[in-house]
């Protein structure tokens, strides 16, 4: 808030209200931030239930690094490469917003061949990008360890790699990737390691969206909780 108050009320040549800049940047990051952690940190959720091997290999990771004895810390995460790459794989499958932000061009630009004209608005299929059968092999299956390999280890979800692209990408991309993925690792590390986890029948969770900006479950997830640590930590 300091930053955004002294850059936009130091603008003296600006023809606009700083205030009404100020209260509308806040309130566009509070709207879009509300639900968006929470919806990848559901379909997370999901397919790590899904795929009782990743759940585990992750928990194995947690452990190897962590143990049983104390909970997780922010330090922990650049450990945990596994856990990582379940968070990569996870928006690549389910992008928070299949189609991301509307974008209109600022001046006539040639795309591909194509005339685009000032004032066109633009929409990116980010879903269909993260499943271009041209990059990812078997695109449609939940596979984290595609990010431990040499084609794609490097491969980040801040806009720099255009083939995957949950948060968008250039200026206008989405301005809490920072702290959306700090929560996301924190919060989906600390019940992983904190809890074993399961269906309420042993089933499949549906993996079926729901149609609108924001990519949510249509039905809600149900988990069976147990806790892991407890007596290590209490004991």
């Amino acid at each position: 808030m300091d930053v955004i108050m002294s850059v936009v009320g130091g603008d003296a040549s600006a023809d606009y209200d700083a205030y009404i800049v100020i209260k509308a940047t806040c309130m566009a990051l509070i709207i879009n931030g509300t639900d968006t952690t929470v919806v990848a940190l559901t379909w997370a959720l999901s397919l790590l239930l899904n795929n009782h091997y990743a759940l585990k290999k992750a928990q194995e990771e947690l452990e190897m690094h962590i143990g049983k004895d104390r909970i997780v810390n922010e330090s922990d995460i650049k450990n945990l490469v596994y856990l990582q790459a379940v968070v990569k794989e996870t928006l690549r499958l389910y992008p928070i917003a299949f189609l991301g932000g509307p974008r209109a061009f600022s001046e006539d630009c040639t795309v591909v061949g194509y005339h685009v004209p000032k004032g066109t608005w633009l929409l990116i299929n980010m879903w269909k990008l993260h499943h271009d059968p041209e990059i990812w092999s078997d695109p449609f299956e939940f596979r984290p360890e595609r990010f431990t390999t040499p084609n794609h280890k490097d491969v980040d979800v801040k806009g720099r790699d255009f083939e995957l692209i949950p948060f968008g990408a250039g200026r206008r991309s989405c301005p809490g990737i920072g702290f959306g993925l700090q929560m996301l690792h924190i919060v989906l590390a600390t019940l992983l390691h904190t809890f074993d986890m399961s269906t309420l029948n042993g089933g499949l969770v549906d993996m079926t969206a729901t149609a609108g900006l924001t990519n949510a479950k249509a039905t809600p997830l149900q988990v069976l909780v147990t806790p892991r640590l407890v007596a290590t930590i209490n004991g």
